[in-house]
């Protein structure tokens, strides 16, 4: 079924035309317009298709096709679990489990978070598409808000890096970070020579990370981090610039198979607007299993949330 917005034209609005109510009243960019307006049942007025130019009485309503009859993403839909934490007609928050790639690329073409949103959009009918708002690296584990169409993408991406969208982080490292809480405010970028890893540089691009410390045992530390930016890598490069890189972190740390099998990084809280309604919206995620075990083994219980 297709996702629609409506609006009933106000007395206020008389003389207005449909192209300035879907931007001004409505909330469309104009790239979503120009998307939307070619199609059959794109943009109607009382039932009846209209162009941007029309315009409408008051009392009339004003209905906007919000999804895609054809899936622009070019991503393959596949079968795969989803730990799914909320879910309605413009968006969807999944527990992502450690392992699994968010965005399709080379030798993950089929088997990754996009893949799986879209098996599942097919399976149960809707017509939605993998639009994602953020990422979460591979190894990491947590929570991720993925829009199912491009209204309600861009909606979420003015969010990021606003108060609006805050993402919070648990993770456990290996040393005690000194000051005990702080930010790290160090610019990002790739580094030389590798086609994986990122580093900190001066001509790297702003990241800033806020860390607290909430516990310390057997020479490591539970952390709980805040990001102003989403940088690759940024926690755990950053963490790694203080010389205290996440427990398991194979790439900027040290890999410890025996005690984790991926970097020790899980988001734990997200917080965010809707793009539709207005309305905050809360999610919290407990540690998955093996971060739980690591947690319960150095006494760090009280963090498992």
């Amino acid at each position: 079924m297709a996702r629609r917005l409506e609006l009933v034209v106000p007395e206020d609005c008389a003389g207005v035309r449909v192209d300035t109510l879907l931007r001004k009243r409505m909330g469309l960019s104009g790239t979503v317009i120009r998307r939307i307006k070619w199609l059959e049942d794109g943009i109607l007025v009382d039932g009846a298709r209209v162009n941007t130019r029309f315009v409408p009485v008051p009392g009339q309503v004003l209905s906007v096709r919000l999804s895609e009859p054809e899936r622009r993403s070019g991503v393959v839909g596949a079968d795969g679990s989803l730990d799914i934490v909320y879910e309605d007609a413009d968006i969807i928050v999944v527990n992502k489990p450690a392992g699994l790639s968010v965005h399709p690329g080379p030798g993950h073409w089929t088997d990754t978070l996009g893949n799986f949103l879209v098996g599942y959009y097919q399976r149960t009918g809707q017509e939605a598409d993998f639009h994602p708002i953020h990422r979460l690296d591979r190894g990491t584990s947590g929570l991720l808000v993925s829009a199912k169409h491009p209204h309600a993408q861009e909606k979420l991406k003015e969010q990021l890096h606003t108060s609006a969208f805050v993402r919070e982080y648990l993770a456990l490292c290996d040393g005690v970070p000194s000051p005990a809480k702080g930010v790290v405010d160090a610019p990002l970028g790739a580094k030389d020579g590798s086609l994986v890893e990122q580093c900190v540089r001066p001509d790297g691009k702003s990241a800033r990370t806020h860390y607290q410390t909430l516990g310390v045992a057997a020479g490591r530390a539970v952390l709980h981090l805040t990001l102003d930016t989403g940088r690759t890598h940024q926690i755990r490069v950053h963490m790694a610039h203080l010389g205290c890189p996440l427990t398991g972190d194979f790439l900027y740390g040290v890999e410890r198979p025996e005690v984790i099998g991926r970097p020790a990084l899980h988001s734990h809280r997200l917080r965010l607007c809707h793009p539709i309604t207005g309305e905050g919206l809360e999610f919290v995620c407990p540690v998955p299993e093996d971060m739980a075990r690591l947690f319960e083994a150095e006494k760090f219980d009280a963090y498992l949330l």
